[in-house]
């Protein structure tokens, strides 16, 4: 049966020190030891290893081929040893967002930024997609948070209303209803409407309200996003009906913006997996969005 291996630090210590600093009194300076202790190691280590490490030249040790195909292997027990002694790594942690256009492309994508750059140790992904994708992807797993614009319950999804608003009329500057403080239904009746494509909840609703007071708008385009809409507002195509958050946040400067008297109430929610607790770095994340939401006349935290 072989002998027992067993390996001493001590040793491989100063043969490190003697490869790098060539002489035994510069190596016993490195470690602090006196020179007959590096020399007695260097000694044990060749009696256990049965190999010849160090040849004197004159009054220099000169190191063997052994030595330095020793040293070259000690090199990850010294690079382990530096990681054990030095400050512990930070694990990057990462957390998979997706939402909505509207959601996504402005408020989220800036609220990331500044986020990521007060914790330059996490990582977020952003997937944009449709409402029902979002849900899709977090019944999967495949994302920790979400946000929606609509309430969509599902089996498996945790839906937590994040912020409330009212509807609002979005025009152009110098349109005919911008000086009026309030927008009325029936002020809608023959003006251009932008609006929202007829797959949106929130289409048949305006429509709902507009057929009860007798107003027709003329609708001259209809788009997907609240984005698009006011966008095409700013340019002065017409008008639209919103939900004014976050869009307000980007757009009150180009459009003006008014309360549209109705009973249209709009919530956005950050949806989680049900079957498991949001992650630490996602509660950080929605606690940031708290704080650096800034406030606007339309919307509120929930």
């Amino acid at each position: 049966m072989p002998p027992k291996t067993w390996h001493s630090l001590p040793e491989y210590q100063a043969l490190r020190a003697m490869m790098e600093c060539g002489t035994t009194s510069e190596a016993a300076n490195r470690l602090g030891l006196s020179q007959s202790a590096v020399s007695r190691s260097i000694a044990s280590l060749e009696a256990r290893t049965g190999r010849i490490l160090f040849e004197r030249d004159g009054r220099m040790l000169r190191p063997t081929n052994e030595a330095a195909q020793l040293n070259m292997r000690l090199d990850a027990l010294f690079e382990a040893l530096e990681k054990l002694e030095g400050p512990p790594e930070l694990e990057q942690e990462t957390l998979q967002i997706i939402a909505p256009p509207t959601y996504a492309h402005r408020y989220l994508v800036h609220h990331i930024a500044s986020f990521l750059k007060a914790n330059p140790h996490f990582f977020v992904g952003l997937e944009v997609a449709s409402s029902d994708m979002v849900i899709r992807g977090i019944l999967d797993e495949r994302f920790d948070l979400g946000f929606l614009g609509v309430e969509l319950p599902r089996d498996g999804v945790r839906l937590t209303p994040f912020r409330t608003s009212h509807a609002v009329c979005a025009m152009p500057h110098g349109h005919v209803l911008a000086d009026q403080q309030i927008i009325h239904p029936e002020d809608l009746h023959g003006q251009a409407l932008i609006a929202l494509s007829p797959r949106h909840a929130r289409r048949a609703e305006l429509e709902k309200v507009l057929l009860a007071c007798q107003s027709e708008p003329r609708v001259v385009a209809e788009v997907s996003t609240s984005f698009a809409a006011v966008d095409l507002a700013r340019e002065g195509l017409g008008l639209s009906i919103v939900n004014p958050f976050p869009v307000v946040h980007y757009r009150a400067q180009d459009v003006v913006f008014r309360p549209f008297a109705s009973q249209i109430r709009y919530s956005t929610y950050y949806v989680t997996p049900k079957r498991r607790a949001t992650t630490a770095i996602a509660r950080a994340f929605l606690q940031h969005l708290q704080l650096r939401t800034a406030r606007d006349p339309f919307s509120e935290k929930a």
